[in-house]
């Protein structure tokens, strides 16, 4: 029976739980691992692929929360017996294959070992703290505070140093990264060529570099938060 090794973030508590899966699944680039407003009965975990994590709005503006690939737990959490519904959308953007968990016969495992479902809930409050501190950044700052505080996450998620600054070491165009921040593709363009004409960032080849990182936590006052609090996946 295959078994998964690895998940990125979670509780050491809660590994011996989430190593055999129910199943394994396919997933297709350009359809949905589950919609707004759908029943939550299951968890998964990234096998192969990327999925994005977000909302979209009536006039069909798309706001990612969360960018997630191989060995990162996705869904959204239940305890109890209340039924839930999904907040947001996991949109597939890299076919590959995720592995299932069925959320009741998961916490049935964990029934009688109380640490466990106090770590399922700290995972879970987890998820939901960096969701808060992306609506606050965004809230607070607007757009050119979105795109700084997804530049530091994305640093934080796919920094690489290199000898002139931090490489994001993942290729996104401009409308994902738009996305992000809620906004056109056209101002984040805007804002990322003000950024490299004040040497704050170069972009090259469909990577940024980051110059100064310092210069985007000042302009949004950044707290310093945990980097588990401050990424993007």
């Amino acid at each position: 029976m295959r078994k998964l090794t690895k998940i990125n973030h979670l509780p050491s508590g809660l590994i011996d739980y989430l190593t055999e899966p129910d199943y394994f699944m396919p997933i297709q680039k350009n359809t949905f691992l589950f919609r707004q407003g759908e029943a939550v009965n299951d968890l998964y975990v990234i096998v192969s692929g990327k999925v994005s994590v977000g909302k979209t709005s009536s006039e069909g503006r798309e706001l990612t929360l969360r960018f997630c690939g191989p060995n990162d737990l996705i869904g959204e959490f239940t305890i109890g017996d209340l039924p839930i519904h999904y907040l947001v959308d996991g949109k597939i953007t890299e076919s590959g294959e995720v592995a299932v968990f069925n959320q009741k016969r998961l916490l049935e495992k964990m029934n009688d070992q109380p640490d466990a479902i106090i770590d399922f809930l700290k995972f879970a409050n987890l998820q939901h703290r960096k969701d808060q501190t992306k609506f606050r950044d965004l809230l607070l700052y607007g757009k050119k505070g979105a795109l700084y505080s997804t530049l530091i996450r994305l640093s934080n998620s796919y920094g690489k140093e290199v000898s002139n600054g931090i490489l994001i070491d993942i290729q996104l165009t401009n409308q994902e990264i738009a996305n992000f921040c809620a906004t056109s593709r056209e101002s984040v363009n805007r804002m990322l060529n003000a950024l490299k004409q004040k040497g704050i960032i170069q972009m090259e080849h469909g990577r940024i570099t980051i110059l100064q990182l310092d210069y985007l936590k000042k302009e949004i006052n950044c707290e310093n938060c945990p980097a588990v609090l401050c990424t993007i996946n």
